[in-house]
C-alpha cells in the first residue's frame, strides 16, 4: 500500500507545488515601472489640443479622421488610466509594427515578493493590434489565455462599454518608434455613447440625488441670484453624509457632489454631458461667489473635482496650464486662482481618502474661510511678460517661494489641519 500512498499524496501536492512555483516566479522584490510619469503642463495642453482636434461633435457620422499619438501622449494617458482602474504605474514603448505595455502593481503581504509586474506586448494586425506575449514576473504565459481573459477583466471594471465603442470606431492601428497613428471613423451617438459609458448606472442614481438636491436649493431655499459657495456646498455636503450613513460609499458621494457642483458653477448643467440627466429637474442658474469673485468657486471647485477622480497631481498641473495660457492670451497669471485650485486640489483629495472626516468636518463649518485661503494680497492678472520679470517662471526660485507661501496658508485652513 505503501505505493499507492505516495501516488495519492503526489497527485495532492502536485497541484499547490506548481502555485507555489507559479508564485515564486510571478511575484518579484522590485517593480519594474519605477516609478509614475509626472504629468507636465504641455502635457495637459497637448491633450487639450487633441480633443478640441478630434471632437467627435465637430465631426459628422462616418467621417473618416486620423490622429497621431506620442509614446508620450500614450505614456501619459496609460498612466492615468492604469492608476485609476488598476492601482498600478504603467510605462510604454513602441516599436515599428509593435508596442510594449509594462505594469507594476503592490501585492499584498506574501512571502514571495512585493511586485506584481507584467508585460504585455501587441503586434500589429491589418485591422486592430493583438496581444502576442504575456508575462507576468518570470512567468511567461500564452497569449490566448489573455485574449479569453479580456472579456472578463472588462466586466469586472465596468469597461465593456468603452472596449466595445473603440472597436467599432477605430478602423486602423500601426505602430512606428515613439509614434502610433491611429484611423478613425466616428459613428451617429459616438460622443453620447462615450460619456455615457464613463457613467455607471449606481453612480447616475448618486447625482440625480443631487440634482434633485441642487434644484430644491436654487428653486425653494435661495431665491436671490447670487449665493456665496457655503450655502451650497455645505447643504450638499451634510445629503452626502445622509446617504453615506445610510450605507452609501462616502468616497463616491463626495465625487458626484463635486462632480455636480463643478458643472453648475461654471454654467453647466449635468444634462449637458449626460444624456439620462436631460429627464432630471434643472437647477436655476445662479451667479456663486466666494470672497467676492465668481472665479474662485469655479478654480476650488473644477480642482476639486479633478482631484477626487484622477488624483491631486493632475489637478496641480490643469490649474497651472491654466494660468499660463491666461498669462499668454487671456486675462493673465493669477497666484490668486492658484490658491483656490491649490485649496480644491486639497479638499478633492480629502474627499476620498478620508470621506467621513471631510463630511464631519463641513458640518461644523460655517465660513468659506474654513477651506478657502485669503488671497487678496496675491499678485494678479500678470501678463506673460510680467510674471517672467517678476517670478521668472514656473521654474524659478521666484514662482516656487510664491507657491510655498499659498500651500502654507492652504495647510493652515481649518478643513485641512
Amino acid at each position: 500500500m505503501k505505493p499507492a500512498w505516495r501516488v495519492i499524496l503526489g497527485a495532492g501536492l502536485a497541484p499547490i507545488l506548481a502555485v507555489l512555483l507559479a508564485l515564486a516566479a510571478a511575484l518579484q522584490d522590485q517593480p519594474t515601472v519605477p516609478a509614475p510619469v509626472e504629468t507636465r503642463v504641455d502635457d495637459v495642453a497637448r491633450a487639450m489640443a487633441l480633443l478640441r482636434h478630434h471632437d467627435p461633435r465637430r465631426r459628422p457620422p462616418g467621417h473618416l479622421g486620423a490622429a497621431w499619438l506620442s509614446e508620450r501622449d500614450l505614456q501619459v494617458l496609460a498612466g492615468h488610466g492604469t492608476r485609476r482602474w488598476l492601482g498600478a504605474d504603467s510605462r510604454v514603448r513602441l516599436v515599428r509594427g509593435g508596442a510594449l505595455l509594462q505594469l507594476s502593481l503592490a501585492a499584498p503581504p506574501n512571502p514571495f515578493g512585493r511586485w506584481l509586474n507584467v508585460e504585455l506586448e501587441f503586434a500589429e494586425t491589418a485591422a486592430l493590434p493583438e496581444l502576442s506575449r504575456l508575462r507576468v514576473g518570470r512567468l511567461p504565459l500564452p497569449a490566448w489565455l489573455a485574449r479569453l481573459a479580456t472579456p472578463w477583466a472588462a466586466r469586472r471594471a465596468g469597461l465593456q462599454a468603452e472596449l466595445a465603442l473603440a472597436a467599432e470606431v477605430l478602423q486602423a492601428v500601426h505602430f512606428l518608434p515613439q509614434q502610433l497613428h491611429l484611423t478613425y471613423r466616428w459613428q451617429p451617438g459616438s460622443a453620447q455613447r462615450m460619456v455615457a459609458g464613463l457613467i455607471a448606472p449606481a453612480e447616475l442614481q448618486r447625482l440625480r440625488a443631487y440634482a434633485e438636491h441642487l434644484h430644491r436649493l436654487t428653486t425653494q431655499v435661495h431665491a436671490g441670484w447670487e449665493l456665496q459657495l457655503p450655502q451650497l456646498l455645505l447643504p450638499m455636503f451634510e445629503l452626502a453624509r445622509t446617504r453615506s450613513a445610510q450605507g452609501g460609499d462616502a468616497a463616491a458621494e463626495n465625487r458626484a457632489v463635486l462632480f455636480a457642483l463643478a458643472l453648475f458653477v461654471n454654467g453647466r448643467g449635468l444634462d449637458r454631458v449626460l444624456p439620462a440627466a436631460q429627464r432630471w429637474p434643472r437647477p436655476l442658474p445662479k451667479r456663486v461667489l466666494a470672497g467676492g469673485r465668481e472665479d474662485v468657486p469655479q478654480h476650488f471647485l473644477v480642482s476639486a473635482a479633478l482631484a477626487a477622480e484622477a488624483g491631486g497631481q493632475l489637478s496641480r498641473v490643469v490649474g497651472l496650464y491654466k494660468e499660463v495660457s491666461d498669462a499668454r492670451q487671456g486675462s493673465g497669471f493669477s497666484f490668486s486662482d492658484l490658491a483656490a485650485d491649490r485649496a480644491g486640489t486639497r479638499f478633492g483629495e480629502l474627499a476620498v481618502q478620508d470621506p467621513h472626516g471631510l463630511q464631519a468636518r463641513l458640518a461644523a463649518s460655517t465660513s468659506e474661510g474654513d477651506f478657502i485661503p485669503a488671497a487678496a494680497d496675491l499678485p494678479d492678472q500678470l501678463p506673460e511678460a510680467e510674471f517672467r520679470r517678476r517670478f521668472g517662471g514656473v521654474d524659478h526660485p521666484g514662482y516656487a517661494a510664491m507657491m510655498s507661501e499659498i500651500d502654507r496658508r492652504v495647510a493652515a485652513l481649518t478643513l485641512f489641519r
